[in-house]
């Protein structure tokens, strides 16, 4: 009976330790960002399955404002996108364009939210533990997780704008719709608002195999990374990111386009779970706000890019077509140029900064 009593008493020391994610290693920041973490108790899932406790990360930057009647004026949410984090959009092609005095999101004007979304960075995710248990988390869960996170631990009832890039970008849609009087404005950057399908969902598709058809992934269970599931699900990664006048410029000679490929790789291969990765990416697999696209009311400026391999411009009739149904849409597909970056241009905000500003001033309240 002791011995019994000792084995479960280790075991749930184990499982509460598995529940503590590993420290995440950022880089180095200049803007005063704050940290914080949100729980939720008996989060249910769209599947049915519940989390005990569902850890939010989120970093915040600014400070909130209210009017008269105590409702948030100033919050922008900003979603990252597929294994990316709340640090991602830090990035300065990113934060040191929109952040600072002067501009569209200075910081002593707004107050910025960066959540680390349901299975990233300090959120909680199958790699503390639960594995392939951990409940199977669509974009839907992730939205209602960030809607009970922005009213409970940030008391922000109102969004001046939700900005989303990739994942976010869908994300945004779904935001729009799911909570239609929430937010002022949307800029989904970087996706399609229909069902995943055609290519989009073969690439996804292929990488999760990857790992899947690995024999070290063994299910879920393994104990070293199942690597050659993810180095190859890496390779995947290269192309759906790839900028190709960009790639052509910096890797003019068959042995710089090769010494890339091992470079990316192996950056990948630091930082990726195996399971944390099928989960991420397989969250999208009942994304489609195509019905319901007349539902939103915000003003929506849509943006994608002409060198974007996951949303590339031969869908361009799809798009002109979906637009149509959003009743304050505005759809810009920008040239590929030296200017742009591929899928990665929705991070690089020279590129599209002008187009947040008309929005923001289109939608400014009277």
């Amino acid at each position: 009976m002791l011995q019994r009593l000792a084995a479960l008493l280790i075991a749930s020391i184990t499982l509460a330790y598995a529940q503590v994610p590993p420290p995440i290693h950022y880089k180095p920041t200049h803007w005063p960002i704050r940290n914080g973490v949100f729980h939720i108790r008996n989060f249910r899932f769209g599947t049915g399955e519940t989390l005990s406790d569902l850890r939010l990360h989120y970093v915040t930057l600014g400070e909130p404002r209210h009017d008269e009647a105590g409702h948030t004026t100033n919050a922008i949410l900003l979603i990252h996108g597929t294994g990316g984090d709340a640090h991602s959009l830090l990035n300065p092609v990113f934060s040191d364009v929109l952040f600072g005095p002067g501009q569209p999101m200075d910081i002593r004007k707004y107050f910025i939210i960066l959540p680390d979304e349901i299975g990233h960075g300090e959120s909680s995710k199958p790699s503390d533990g639960l594995r392939m248990k951990f409940p199977h988390y669509t974009y839907d869960d992730m939205i209602r997780a960030q809607h009970q996170m922005l009213l409970e631990a940030l008391h922000v009832d109102h969004l001046r704008l939700v900005l989303g890039t990739s994942m976010g970008c869908m994300q945004s849609f779904v935001w729009g719709e799911t909570y239609p009087k929430f937010m002022d404005a949307l800029m989904p950057l970087a996706c399609m608002p229909m069902e995943i399908a055609g290519r989009n969902r073969i690439w996804r598709y292929m990488s999760m195999q990857s790992i899947r058809n690995d024999p070290a992934w063994d299910n879920g269970n393994y104990t070293d990374e199942p690597m050659e599931g993810v180095d190859d699900a890496a390779d995947w990664l290269i192309i759906a990111g790839s900028a190709p006048q960009q790639m052509q410029k910096d890797l003019p000679t068959r042995k710089q386009a090769e010494d890339y490929v091992k470079e990316r790789v192996q950056y990948y291969a630091s930082y990726i779970d195996a399971d944390d990765f099928l989960y991420q990416v397989d969250s999208s697999r009942f994304y489609n706000p195509e019905p319901r696209l007349g539902s939103i009311v915000a003003p929506v400026t849509w943006i994608n890019s002409g060198d974007d391999f996951i949303n590339p411009p031969e869908l361009e009739d799809i798009a002109q077509r979906l637009v149509r149904r959003i009743p304050h849409g505005r759809y810009i597909l920008i040239p590929a140029s030296m200017e742009t970056y591929g899928h990665g241009t929705h991070t690089h905000a020279a590129v599209w900064k002008r187009y947040l500003i008309e929005l923001l001033a289109k939608s400014q309240k009277k």
